[in-house]
């Protein structure tokens, strides 16, 4: 099938705006933000945002090439430049309204994924799955906010048919936004979590907020819902489409039974769906990622993949970078990398994962600050520290400000030796003291949230045990 062909009158029709240099009719090439990765022939909008202007830069990408330019003000390419200039009231608005028509105009039907925790995860596993038959696009690493989203939906114009795409916010009324681009046809709800609840007065009002997932449905729309989430079902009953479940050990029409936790090997279960039953084996780690994998797997029912074809999937799935990477480096240690991001309810699931790990001389983890959680930080972080006490854990490094130290406190609190616990504020200290104290046959969890910097961690330990 032909690529999608987009041209500057299509721009300006889309989004209101009018093509004030060079002929209506010229091809738009690539979409770009960055300067600093535009390439010649390429579209470059001029986004505005908190801490940037990208008109500013406007001079720089016409005299590197730039094919056309989106901008909101006047500028003058020079007559040197042979680029096309559209004029539209917000940069911003125009890349999403672009991106809304192309996504209409592809053919492909859009899969979106929300949550508190496990949408990329589940996204990578949900296009591995929809692969084994279909042409699918997959949105690049967490590039799912308000430019994020519209720049991915954009790569439509090679027509997949299908797209699967992840939706994240942290305030109200961004779920919505998101929605009202992508234009769903299956939306994805893995659950309701802590995260960013600094930002929310509860979990009941991140569940309001994750509810927009259900926005503009209709009744030919698909919602698959978590049924371990109380929240995620009773906000599920809003949905005016048809509703398809999956869950762990409760009644659900995608769902896994007989739960055996290897460990560092993954897990294993008792597949039941519809379409079939089978035995159910993938190497991710923790109950979380099977969750993970049941989303995808109800998903991928959806577009008539084989529970066969599934489960071969399933038992070869490899983690995303820096999400729960098993890692069995040369020097003898075992490194579980989970640096990507972190949260309470994450964290937990991660810690019995370790507790259930075995073949290890000792059990380390390093254990970075928990941000966005506002008021309940300390709290959050106390109950954090009585689980990893209850992991089995040798050695505790917690990194960061003071809920990282209360976590610290109740770890040993609960009863572990006051002795195999530290406390420091940086990534870099971390990073010396682990490896200052570890040593082969040692198993190391590394596990923070991304403003805390705890990949620096696993690089040295990397570098290190090579």
């Amino acid at each position: 099938m032909e690529p999608l062909a987009l041209t500057a009158a299509d721009v300006a029709a889309f989004t209101g705006g009018r093509v004030v240099r060079g002929e209506p009719g010229s091809a738009i090439g690539r979409v770009s933000i960055d300067s600093r990765t535009l390439e010649p022939g390429d579209c470059f909008v001029a986004i505005r945002g908190d801490r940037f202007d990208g008109h500013e830069f406007v001079p720089d990408v016409l005299a590197r090439g730039a094919g056309s330019v989106v901008v909101s003000s006047d500028v003058d390419p020079g007559a040197s430049s042979s680029a096309v200039v559209i004029r539209v009231d917000d940069t911003t608005q125009a890349l999403q309204d672009v991106a809304r028509e192309v996504r209409r105009r592809s053919g492909a039907t859009v899969v979106a994924i929300t949550g508190s925790a496990g949408k990329t995860t589940t996204k990578e596993v949900a296009a591995e799955l929809l692969s084994s038959r279909h042409r699918v696009f997959r949105n690049k690493g967490n590039l799912n906010n308000h430019i994020g989203l519209p720049l991915s939906l954009l790569e439509l114009r090679t027509r997949p048919e299908i797209a699967v795409v992840e939706l994240g916010m942290n305030h109200p009324g961004e779920i919505r936004t998101l929605v009202g681009i992508a234009e769903p046809d299956v939306r994805v709800w893995t659950n309701v979590g802590d995260a960013h609840l600094g930002f929310f007065a509860s979990a009941e009002a991140i569940a309001d907020a994750k509810a927009e997932i259900l926005d503009g449905a209709d009744e030919n729309d698909i919602l698959v819902a978590n049924a371990n989430d109380a929240r995620v079902l009773s906000r599920a009953e809003w949905f005016l489409g048809r509703v398809v479940t999956f869950g762990i050990d409760v009644e659900a029409d995608v769902r896994a039974t007989h739960v055996e936790h290897r460990g560092l090997a993954g897990t294993s279960a008792e597949l039941e769906t519809p379409s079939g039953s089978a035995t159910l084996t993938t190497p991710l780690l923790g109950l979380g990622n099977l969750s993970n994998v049941l989303a995808a797997t109800a998903v991928a029912l959806q577009f008539e993949i084989p529970v066969s074809q599934i489960v071969e999937t399933a038992s070869r799935l490899q983690p995303a970078t820096h999400r729960g990477e098993l890692l069995r480096l040369p020097g003898g240690i075992t490194l579980i990398d989970d640096s990507y991001n972190s949260s309470p309810a994450a964290l937990g699931q991660t810690l019995d994962t370790v507790a259930a790990a075995t073949g290890c001389a000792r059990k380390v983890a390093v254990l970075g600050e928990m941000l966005e959680l506002g008021d309940h930080a300390e709290a959050l972080h106390r109950e954090s520290g009585r689980r990893a006490a209850a992991a089995g854990l040798t050695l505790l490094i917690t990194v960061g400000g003071a809920p990282a130290h209360a976590l610290a406190d109740a770890a040993i609190a609960a009863g572990l030796a006051s002795e195999s616990v530290i406390s420091v504020a940086t990534r870099e200290e971390a990073a010396d003291v682990a490896l200052s104290r570890v040593r082969p046959g040692d198993l190391i969890l590394v596990k923070g949230s991304r403003g805390i910097g705890t990949d620096l961690v696993v690089t040295r330990l990397k570098a290190e045990f090579a």
